[in-house]
């Protein structure tokens, strides 16, 4: 059992520190302190010496140094049972610190702003806070290192409990949660340092903290979990239904890149990440109905996902239009909007707190394969490069898409980057009416596109992820009524397939840049 006689706090996230600090004090226990720390406790009338009495030093340099020394660090690293080295301590005048507690610089926070200046970034490298947790917690033995806010009333619970004393087990846990605070700490500096690089980072580093227990993986004999980067914060809300799902969580994020693309007020349907309906409106509502009519039957079971958000109207028409669905997802939702959608007693209510145009992601996308991992950019949006886009696009047909047919075929070109590849789809007035997923050939996502849209098909839109192979596609296109195609092209029967679409007097527009997403 470790008894506290002594401590050493230094914090940059001030939040509670007055209290604790108190009680410590209320149990008899010596505070050392430094800077901004020092000024607020002494401020609140609580007896702390500065870190410059205790070292014989001042802070200099603006506070860059003040607990890198040797009477610091040696009071947290000497053994406290080593008869040497307790003799050496007391020839240098050292004297045990029997409780550190600290927390970082915000680095990562810092760098989520807007137009971050690297001199700004570097400022918020903490030097000597990670120098001293790495010590305490290397000593855990014989020092209790505090690294979160949320344990200050765990360590005077059991202080109370124990005389002033920490258990051995309890220690172990707080040194563990240190190494893994550092770890994640310096691997968001290696990544922010390396994101300027042209080419792909030579090292990965990320530590991954637990944030949501699952019932179980995809299905319920695997386990499950979801985790998130260390310091971020969780992209969702629930604020109504059952607990979130492994599956559920896959679908958000398709949803949320699904959704991304669009500008207007947008709904989608998801099923096992592809989207199975799509739609673009003037109202939110108009939207919800198009997205649902795209394909009503695989829209039984899937979640909803909107880029606006939510009143009583549109949680009306959500209800209206689908009998059973897991999840719905908006930016925010009314008091009224919510009334009603919280009728459902299991359905997942899901708010993202912003605009879904503004998700915050990572400069790569991850994948974990066997022992490995793939790592690349993300597929850039395309109103990303639309300006570009309107430039590149090429009419390669004899019959010439109006700026009418322009407008429809982006938007179709749109809904294809986001299904999954081998991805045909087919939309009419800015919504989806079939949809061809992630197939292994090119004719098939055709065909099921076309058989999902049904007579609706006559003068409608296909978009395709990638070339066409062979001319068979328009023919089936053609045979379904199909008006305009847009496609990347840079198939070596290019010629062939434009022949095609020539001969049965549809349009086609050639964008120079596929959109796989395997």
């Amino acid at each position: 059992m470790l008894k506290i006689k002594r401590a050493l706090i230094s914090v940059y996230d001030k939040t509670d520190i007055v209290p604790f600090a108190k009680k410590l004090r209320a149990q008899g226990v010596e505070i050392i302190s430094t800077g901004g720390t020092l000024a607020t406790l002494q401020k609140n009338k609580i007896k702390a010496t500065s870190i410059s009495k205790v070292t014989c030093f001042p802070e200099i340099l603006e506070g860059r140094v003040k607990t890198l020394h040797p009477v610091i660090h040696g009071g947290l690293l000497y053994l406290r049972g080593n008869k040497k080295q307790r003799k050496e301590a007391a020839a240098h005048g050292i004297n045990p610190i029997d409780l550190v507690v600290v927390n970082l610089y915000p680095f990562t926070k810092v760098i989520q702003k807007k137009n971050i200046s690297l001199a700004t970034a570097l400022e918020n490298i903490d030097i000597g806070g990670p120098t001293m947790l790495r010590a305490a917690a290397k000593n855990f033995s014989s020092v209790a290192v505090v690294c979160d806010i949320n344990d200050y009333d765990l360590i005077l619970s059991l202080m109370k409990r124990h005389n002033g004393g920490i258990p051995q087990t309890i220690l172990k846990k707080l040194a563990e949660k240190v190494f893994s605070l550092t770890a994640s700490y310096d691997a968001a500096i290696q990544i922010y340092l390396a994101s300027d690089n042209k080419e792909m980072p030579t090292c990965l580093s990320s530590v991954y903290k637990k944030a949501l227990p699952l019932r179980y993986g995809e299905n319920p004999h695997q386990k499950g979990a979801f985790y998130k980067k260390r310091g971020d914060a969780l992209p969702f809300k629930q604020l109504h239904g059952k607990e979130i799902s492994y599956n559920n969580i896959m679908d958000f994020y398709a949803a949320r890149e699904i959704i991304n693309e669009f500008v207007n007020p947008a709904a989608a349907v998801i099923k096992h990440t592809n989207p199975c309906g799509i739609a673009e409106s003037c109202t939110l509502e108009e939207a919800i109905n198009k997205a649902i009519y795209s394909d009503p039957l695989s829209a039984f079971g899937g979640i909803v996902i909107v880029n606006c958000p939510v009143g009583r109207a549109g949680a009306a028409r959500v209800l209206e239009k689908l009998a059973f669905f897991e999840m719905l997802i908006a930016p925010s939702f009314t008091p009224e909007a919510l009334g009603l959608l919280k009728t459902r007693k299991n359905l997942r209510i899901i708010e993202t707190g912003d605009s879904a145009q503004r998700m915050a992601r990572e400069q790569f996308m991850l994948r974990y394969v066997g022992n490995g991992m793939l790592m690349q950019e993300h597929d850039i949006a395309i109103n990303e490069y639309l300006p570009q886009l309107k430039k590149q696009m090429k009419v390669v047909s004899k019959r010439k898409p109006s700026s009418k047919d322009m407008t429809e075929l982006i938007f179709a070109w749109k809904c294809a980057k986001v299904v999954k590849s081998n991805a045909v789809v087919l939309t009419k007035d800015a919504g989806t009416i079939g949809i061809g997923a992630g197939q292994m050939s090119r004719i098939d996502a055709m065909e099921i596109a076309c058989r999902k849209a049904g007579t609706r098909s006559s003068d409608a839109y296909v978009a395709s992820d990638g070339f066409f192979p062979k001319a068979d596609n328009i023919t089936v296109a053609a045979k379904a009524g199909v008006k305009a195609i847009i496609q990347p092209g840079g198939s070596i029967r290019d010629g062939e397939v434009i022949d095609a679409v020539n001969k049965h007097n549809l349009m086609m527009v050639l964008t120079g840049k596929r959109h796989f997403r395997h």
